[in-house]
């Protein structure tokens, strides 16, 4: 899809990456202009490869977001990256994450073997990234922590942490102890920015009530600017597609 010469692409994983990748995504400005964006929380972390006139080539991880980021995309920039839902952390990169809450590290520019050439391809980048990421796969996954993401995604992160910890047969202490230790945040803190994150659909068409499970539409309207520092219906509006997020859904 297209819009004010911003253009991006969104493929799904493949099934065996199904547990570990919420998507690929590639994000290109062909304009000579940068484009002023907004990043929301979207609960994910991500591998960013970069290739631009002012950046040149850089591999970034990128962590997970608590607040909104006001930034731009550089002019004649391509972006080519994955989108890793948190069970990836454990048993696909072993990477430490807790402490990039809201900023990001880079990574070798030889990362997975990616080169700036590799950057213009985006169905061959799909393929080479989704074989070698099933070859690092770990066999040996902790079903606890497969059925709680499962639930967390499958609810759109209305669960409560105890409805969570008695469908998982884990207890509370345990899950927000694993949370704060490998992702630097609390279950209940990751819910809400999911919850937020499903909330997009129903804003971009118009829904500006809340529909997943918020007390009321005060706490609603509070939590849509405590994630995106807007309301609802300046939001919903998204002028210049800023908010990036919101124009790619």
């Amino acid at each position: 899809m297209q819009t004010n010469d911003i253009e991006w692409k969104i493929i799904k994983p493949q099934n065996e990456l199904n547990d570990f990748v919420e998507s690929f995504w590639m994000l290109t400005n062909h304009t000579d202009k940068e484009h002023q964006i907004v990043i929301l929380p979207d609960g994910r972390f991500d591998i960013i490869f970069l290739l631009s006139d002012k950046e040149g080539f850089q591999t970034t991880l990128k962590g997970l977001d608590t607040e909104p980021e006001k930034t731009t995309i550089p002019a004649n920039t391509i972006f080519f990256a994955v989108s890793f839902k948190l069970l990836a952390i454990e048993y696909l990169l072993e990477v430490k994450v807790h402490s990039l809450l809201n900023k990001g590290i880079n990574l070798p520019k030889n990362f997975w073997e990616i080169t700036p050439n590799e950057l213009t391809d985006f169905s061959a980048f799909y393929e080479k990234v989704s074989a070698k990421m099933i070859s690092l796969i770990k066999l040996t996954i902790d079903n606890r922590k497969r059925k709680l993401f499962d639930f967390i995604y499958a609810s759109n992160g209305t669960l409560t942490v105890k409805e969570l910890s008695e469908k998982v047969f884990w207890s509370n202490r345990q899950i927000n102890r694993y949370f704060n230790q490998t992702f630097g945040i609390s279950l209940k803190a990751y819910c809400n920015i999911f919850r937020f994150k499903s909330s997009l659909y129903h804003i971009k068409n118009g829904k500006l009530f809340p529909e997943l499970n918020f007390a009321d539409q005060n706490h609603f309207i509070r939590e849509v600017k405590k994630m995106s520092g807007v309301t609802p219906k300046e939001l919903s509006k998204n002028k210049n597609d800023r908010f990036i997020l919101l124009s790619a859904i």
